[in-house]
């Protein structure tokens, strides 16, 4: 008898272990395919980083990569994120973000004056347990940035911000970092690609390499008469995001996938849930 019901219900649990597996994968990984998936905290600016932790939590998401400035908030009085903060405020942030099972994964997006102030910022990534610092350094600063990323062992991911940066296309940011330390690499956000006429499809292939981080994103179509085109959820714009995803499961994409939503500020969450959907 238990023989034979043991068969009648096996198919039953092969079903529902194949229903679950992709709830499994998600909360193991961040994403079905194990990229680390969370939330660029510029997302949530307007928010203290209390609070975004609180929005992260609601949401699954596991990772944030911080931006300096951030109210820190409850708890903090009025400081605010900054690499210059001292051990007692790091250990206490970490022990927030620990509290609600999210890892502070990256920081940036980073600009340095000097070599002191580059420096300041890889301790505090050590210190932090940081292992990924999103920045775009002066061209004369790159060098620097490698040392301090190989005596860190802290990797950097090149971010591509509109023109006039530097790095705002993919063949120039691609030739500043050729021949230099695997880990430098790139922070691509495809937002700004679209923005600048950039398919981010075929500039997400010339960058897979050394693709280190994404600044997900779609955006809305171009507006005669309208300057911006603010983000929108994942597949209602003009970014092809099945096309970008193909892409980087094709390069088996290990690295941190931060969901930069740039609209609706203040009511982002039901919208940001809305976008996990194309990933899961």
């Amino acid at each position: 008898m238990k023989i034979y019901i043991f068969k009648k219900i096996l198919p039953v649990l092969c079903a529902l272990l194949l229903l679950l597996m992709p709830a499994v994968l998600w909360f193991c990984h961040g994403a079905p395919d194990g990229w680390k998936l969370g939330v660029q905290a510029y997302t949530f600016h307007k928010f203290s980083y209390v609070e975004t932790l609180d929005k992260l939590q609601t949401l699954g998401l596991r990772h944030v990569e911080i931006f300096f400035g951030q109210r820190l908030g409850d708890g903090f009085g009025d400081q605010v994120m900054d690499f210059r903060m001292d051990e007692a405020t790091c250990t206490a942030l970490l022990a927030a973000s620990a509290a609600k099972n999210v890892s502070i994964s990256a920081c940036g997006v980073v600009v340095c004056e000097d070599e002191a102030a580059w420096e300041a910022l890889f301790r505090f990534a050590r210190f932090m347990r940081i292992g990924l610092i999103t920045c775009e350094p002066r061209h004369e600063h790159i060098t620097l940035v490698e040392q301090l990323a190989e005596q860190y062992a802290i990797d950097v991911a090149i971010h591509n911000h509109p023109q006039p940066s530097g790095y705002w296309h993919p063949d120039s940011l691609m030739s500043l970092i050729e021949g230099r330390s695997s880990r430098i690499g790139v922070c691509a956000d495809v937002g700004h690609w679209k923005r600048e006429g950039i398919d981010p499809v075929e500039a997400l292939k010339k960058v897979s390499g050394r693709l280190k981080s994404l600044h997900f994103k779609d955006i809305k179509a171009a507006e005669a008469g309208v300057a911006e085109q603010h983000d929108v959820i994942w597949g209602r714009g003009v970014c092809d995001v099945t096309g970008m995803l193909k892409v980087l499961r094709a390069n088996r994409f290990d690295g941190l996938m931060s969901i930069e939503y740039e609209y609706n500020w203040e009511h982002s969450v039901p919208d940001i849930r809305q976008c996990l959907e194309a990933v899961r």
